[in-house]
């Protein structure tokens, strides 16, 4: 079993009859999926003349998304998943830079100049048979999937991840979920999210059944687990501070779960003991891992009684220990190995390289015997990935304490503040801008924008954010400044700046805002006292983004 087709055929050969996809109003068994994706693929070859090198999937949530999944994999393809919900200049521009020979897409859909072939359900049920169009197995060495993650040029950056590197996840994974073929597994992750590939393959590689949300269950966890009786839950941990704020969360709401799996972002134990109190008969994960290392390369998984749950120094679930083939080192910032610093990682499951190889600069470590070093070139297969979290080690299990960098996490999401940045520095009146990620008394973070330079329309500098980025990447407040603070050696004060907009002095109320007096001033050579004045204005925007849609 070589590639992510092999994976789910197989399955499909032993099950057909059982449930694979449970769409609410349509369920689709083993063999008809199959011939679903079949007919497809054929439909694809009839498009083009040959099967495609990359295809694309502008789909989400229906039958002709998950079909087409297994059509690109049936015809030796890469997938480069693409979501519906952002704005078509991202679409074309990522169908650009991914080469893509087709994309699939739900009714409407248009990724540039690329051509489209229609998947929606009323294409679909005009598809001729498959006439027995072959499968193409593919390498394990290619990649199986292309993922576009935000990048710190402003333009987003592609991570190829390999047939080989998904199998050795999901060997890793499967058996720790404990999956068997009457499982029914939660699909709360878009497409374009990595984890989704658990949802979808770590399932029907067991014969279980992929659950699917409709637009109205994603903001409402726990009634989708009771109405559509899910065993598995995979999730970022934001679902469950939205379900706390909505008081959904009540003893043994959810006596129907058997395994919950979290990660995307860090986990608090207070909320863990929340999801507890409703999933009483459930054994909680904390999974970790970037999209580089294929999905999660690390788990924790939380013991029967709260009791002996660990209490950590940051409040966090640990992100435990690396799976067993995953080969990793702590490094401080000499390259030092540490008790403390940037998990560095290798193995199996470690992605070849980006997909621009320039992004490969710095991101990788060689060496060996407490003597490394950055590669410069092109990343060997022993060499570490550099995944720019913080990691310490507490009696025996790893610790996230956060991004070494301007990376954040934002409902799961991996967002590069510097992609923001670069595209708000695009307006012809703004100078200079910086955008960071603030905490919010709900949990999670909160996206905001801090410009400098004239009054501008902010209504028009909203528009071309949300015409260019992701939805949830959008602020949720823009703050001019007459002049952004510097430190004393002449970069932008980052850290004043968070004190500032996490004031509750800012103003945000009303239209036009108002000025404000800093007292701790910015600029080179300011002290701790300095007291340089600069005046602010603050507009508050509607709330986008949230959980994975």
């Amino acid at each position: 079993m070589n590639t992510l087709y092999d994976w789910f055929a197989e399955s499909a050969a032993r099950h057909r009859d059982r449930i694979a996809l449970d769409l609410g109003a349509n369920r689709l068994r083993y063999g008809e999926l199959d011939d679903l994706a079949g007919r497809v693929a054929a439909a694809v070859v009839r498009r083009l003349g040959q099967p495609p090198r990359r295809l694309g999937l502008l789909a989400a949530r229906s039958a002709g998304a998950y079909a087409g999944y297994l059509a690109a994999y049936r015809l030796g393809a890469t997938v480069v998943p693409l979501n519906p919900a952002y704005p078509p200049a991202r679409t074309a521009a990522v169908a650009t830079a991914a080469e893509l020979d087709l994309v699939l897409a739900d009714a409407g859909g248009s990724a540039g100049a690329v051509p489209v072939l229609p998947v929606d359900d009323g294409a679909l049920a005009t598809l001729p048979p498959a006439n027995g169009v072959p499968a193409r197995r593919a390498d394990a060495a290619r990649p199986a999937y292309l993922m576009f993650t935000s990048g710190s040029t402003g333009t987003p950056k592609g991570v190829p991840v390999t047939h080989a590197n998904v199998l050795a996840f999901l060997r890793a994974v499967a058996a720790r979920a404990e999956l068997t073929s009457d499982a029914r597994v939660s699909q709360m992750f878009d497409l374009t999210f990595d984890p989704s590939i658990f949802d979808l393959f770590a399932t029907w590689g067991a014969g279980a059944t992929v659950v699917v949300p409709q637009p109205a269950d994603l903001m409402a966890a726990v009634r989708f687990v009771r109405q559509r009786e899910i065993t598995h839950w995979s999730s970022v941990p934001s679902v469950i501070a939205i379900a706390r704020r909505l008081r959904q969360l009540g003893p043994d709401r959810m006596p129907t779960l058997r395994w919950s799996m979290f990660c995307g972002e860090p986990l608090s134990v207070d909320a863990a003991a929340a999801w507890r109190a409703a999933a009483p008969n459930s054994v909680i994960e904390n999974m970790y891992g970037p999209t580089e290392l294929t999905v999660t390369c690390t788990g924790y998984r939380l013991p029967a009684s709260p009791a002996d749950w660990p209490a950590t120094t940051n409040g966090t679930v640990p992100i435990g220990e690396p799976y067993p083939a995953v080969d990793w080192l702590l490094l401080d910032e000499d390259l030092r190995p540490a008790a403390e610093g940037e998990l560095c990682v290798r193995g199996p499951q470690r992605f070849p390289g980006y997909l621009d190889p320039a992004d490969d600069i710095d991101r990788f470590v060689t060496g060996a015997s407490g003597s490394y070093r950055l590669r410069h070139g092109t990343p060997s297969g022993s060499d570490w990935y550099r995944t720019g979290d913080r990691v310490r080690q507490e009696n025996g299990r790893l610790i996230h304490l956060g991004r070494l960098d301007h990376q954040v996490k934002v409902s799961g999401y991996r967002v590069e503040l510097g992609e923001i940045e670069a595209v708000a520095r695009r307006h012809p009146e703004v100078a200079q801008a910086v955008a960071l990620a603030l905490a919010v008394p709900t949990g999670g973070v909160e996206l905001h924008l801090a410009y400098e330079g004239p009054v501008v329309d902010e209504e028009q500098l909203l528009a071309m954010l949300r015409a260019t980025l992701a939805p949830f990447m959008v602020p949720r407040r823009l703050t001019r400044f007459e002049a952004l603070p510097l430190t004393a050696n002449g970069k932008i004060d980052r850290g004043l700046l968070g004190r500032v907009l996490r004031s509750d002095r800012l103003p945000g109320q009303g239209p036009g805002g108002a000025s404000h007096q800093l007292p701790n001033g910015g600029g080179p050579g300011a002290g701790p006292d300095g007291g340089a004045d600069l005046s602010v204005r603050a507009s508050i925007v509607p709330s986008v983004g949230g959980m994975p849609t």
